[in-house]
């Protein structure tokens, strides 16, 4: 299996409505994408300063399905309308469990 994990930084205005509208969106991908295995995302709970303002784990049975859901429309369209306007910073990793 592989694990696909992202870390964003929002910028410093983005909205708790923003930020509510990005996890809605991306909670909503796991019946259009049945290659996502498990999803899990939300926001930093603030315990230490410097994190990432938000996390999205992905399970994908392989490389490919984890090509599949980078790929995907429905993916691309919440990245586009969601995440990227409010987007400071990403750094992402997959790996196998």
């Amino acid at each position: 299996m592989i694990r696909h994990v992202s870390l964003l930084t929002f910028v410093p205005e983005a909205t708790e409505a923003q930020i509510e509208a990005a996890a809605a969106a991306l909670r909503a991908l796991p019946p259009l994408i049945p290659e996502l295995r498990d999803y899990r995302v939300g926001p930093d709970v603030g315990i230490d300063t410097g994190n990432a303002t938000f996390v999205v784990i992905g399970d994908f049975d392989d490389a490919d399905g984890y090509r599949t859901y980078r790929d995907h429309p429905e993916h691309v369209a919440v990245a586009r309308e969601h995440i990227l306007p409010i987007l400071s910073a990403r750094t992402a990793a997959q790996y196998a469990i």
